[in-house]
C-alpha cells in the first residue's frame, strides 16, 4: 500500500455558524484514517494560504480543541473572497496550487465553500489530472444563501432561517405592543443576492394569515412598489403594523438592484448598498408611516448560540463523507443532502459530480412563493421547516458561549518562490 498522504483544508467565501462543525469533521475523520492521510493542513485565510505556501498543521491541536470547532462560529482557519481565474486566464495559479501541494505531499484537496468553490475543485481537478498528479479533490457544501444545485440545502442555511425566523418573530412581537402610539413598520434586511432562501426563511415566523411578516421581498420577484405600497396600507389597516423582511439582492423592474451601491467585491459581484433604508425611504416618502429597519449582516450568519441542530448534523455529516470519499479513491466529487422524507425529516450522504455543481445557482421556485409574490407557500414551508429544527446551544460560561481559539501552528515553508495574490 502507497504511505499516506497529507490532506489540504481550506475554508472559503462568507463563513457560517456551522462551517467548523465541517472543519472537525474533517480533521477527526481524517484522524481515523491514518492509513491514507497522515496530516491535515488547513489555508490560513482559504485558498490564499494554499497559494502563498501559509498552512496551518492541525496535527497540534488536541482533540478537545479540535472537537469544540462543532460548537463555534466563524472561520477557525481564516477564509477569503478571492476567485481564482479561469485555467485559460490564469493557469500559473493553478500551477502554483500544484506545486504547494507537491511540496508538502499533500494527496487530498477539501475545499469548503458555494459555487465557486466547487468551480475551483473542479479546475484544480482537471489540472492535477492534466499535470500527472494525484490529487484527490472534493468540494464540501457550505453557503447560507442555500443556492446550490442537487443538494437538499447547504450547510450554514438552516441556522441562518432558525434566526431570522426568531428575529422576525420576537421584533413583531416588539412591534406589535408598540404600534398603536409608535413605530408602523419594521423592515428587516437579509442576505440573499440572487436566491431568496433566507428572505423565505422570515415566512416561518407566521403561524397563520395575516401573521408577520406580512411582506416578504424576494429577488426572483421583480420589485413593484405600487402593490407594495398598497400591501403596507392595506396591513397596517387591518393589523395596526407591517413587519417586512427584504432580501439584499431585490431588484427594480430594468433588472438593477434596489441598493446598488456602484461597485463590485472580489468575485465581481456588485456590492449592494442596503436594501432595508430604500425601502423604509419608500414607506416614509409615500405613506408617512412611522418606521424602524435593521440589517441582520453577520449576525444572522455567525450565530452560533440560536443554531440549528439539524444544520448542524448535516455540517459535520458532509465533512465525515468527503473524507470518506477520497481515501476510497473518489475525486471531483461533492457530498449531497439528499431528502428522503418530509414528515419525519428523513435524509442521507450521497456524492455528485463537481461539474454539476459548479457556478450553478437554485433560486426560490415559483411554487414555493404566494402568488401576490408577498409570501411563501406551504410547499416552500414545508420544505423549510425541518431545517430550523432541533437546538444545539454551545457551552456557557459566565453567562457567555465558550468557543475555541486554536494555535493555528504554521507548517514550515518549502518554497523559494513567493506568489502574490
Amino acid at each position: 500500500m502507497a504511505s499516506a498522504k497529507n490532506a489540504f483544508y481550506a475554508q472559503s467565501g462568507g463563513v457560517t455558524a456551522v462551517i467548523n462543525a465541517t472543519a472537525c469533521a474533517v480533521i477527526e475523520t481524517a484522524r481515523k484514517n491514518k492509513k491514507h492521510i497522515n496530516k491535515v493542513y488547513a489555508g490560513r485565510d482559504g485558498i490564499i494560504g494554499a497559494l502563498t505556501e501559509n498552512l496551518i498543521d492541525t496535527s497540534a491541536e488536541t482533540p478537545a480543541a479540535i472537537a469544540a470547532l462543532k460548537n463555534t462560529p466563524g472561520g477557525a482557519f481564516g477564509s477569503c473572497r478571492y476567485k481564482l481565474k479561469s485555467l485559460e486566464e490564469n493557469r500559473a495559479e493553478y500551477e502554483r496550487l500544484i506545486e504547494v501541494f507537491a511540496a508538502h505531499n499533500i494527496g487530498y484537496f477539501f475545499y469548503n465553500g458555494g459555487n465557486d468553490s466547487a468551480d475551483t475543485a473542479y479546475k484544480v481537478s482537471q489540472l492535477s489530472g492534466a499535470l500527472g498528479y494525484d490529487l484527490k479533490c472534493i468540494g464540501v457544501p457550505k453557503t447560507v444563501d442555500n443556492d446550490l444545485p442537487i443538494t437538499d440545502n447547504c450547510p450554514g442555511f438552516g441556522s441562518v432561517a432558525k434566526y431570522v425566523a426568531t428575529s422576525m418573530l420576537e421584533a413583531s412581537l416588539d412591534v406589535a405592543s408598540m404600534s398603536t402610539t409608535s413605530t408602523k413598520v419594521f423592515v428587516m434586511e437579509v442576505m440573499g443576492r440572487h436566491a431568496g432562501w433566507i428572505a423565505a426563511a422570515g415566512g416561518l415566523a407566521a403561524k397563520k394569515p395575516g401573521d408577520p411578516p406580512q411582506i416578504i421581498l424576494f429577488p426572483e420577484v421583480e420589485f413593484n412598489q405600487d402593490a407594495f405600497l398598497a400591501k403596507v396600507e392595506a396591513s397596517v389597516a387591518k393589523h395596526g403594523f407591517c413587519s417586512i423582511v427584504v432580501s439584499e439582492g431585490v431588484r427594480n423592474p430594468d433588472g438593477s438592484f434596489l441598493a446598488e451601491g456602484g461597485t463590485v467585491d472580489a468575485f465581481g459581484h456588485k456590492q449592494l448598498g442596503g436594501a432595508a433604508p430604500v425601502v423604509a425611504q419608500i414607506v416614509q416618502d409615500n405613506l408617512k408611516l412611522k418606521h424602524h429597519w435593521a440589517v441582520a449582516d453577520y449576525l444572522q450568519r455567525s450565530a452560533r448560540h440560536v443554531a440549528s441542530k439539524t444544520d448542524l448534523e448535516h455540517a459535520y455529516a458532509v465533512g465525515k463523507a468527503a473524507v470518506q470519499y477520497a481515501v476510497k479513491g473518489k475525486n471531483s466529487v461533492m457530498p449531497a443532502i439528499i431528502r428522503t422524507s418530509n414528515s419525519p425529516y428523513r435524509w442521507r450522504i450521497e456524492p455528485v459530480e463537481l461539474s454539476r455543481v459548479a457556478n450553478v445557482e437554485k433560486t426560490v421556485p415559483a411554487g414555493f412563493i404566494s402568488k401576490d409574490g408577498f409570501g411563501i407557500t406551504k410547499k416552500c414551508r414545508d420544505y423549510l421547516t425541518p431545517l430550523i429544527k432541533g437546538e444545539a446551544p454551545p457551552p456557557y460560561k459566565n453567562g457567555l458561549p465558550v468557543y475555541v481559539k486554536l494555535k493555528n501552528k504554521a507548517v514550515r515553508k518549502k518554497l523559494k518562490q513567493k506568489f502574490e495574490v
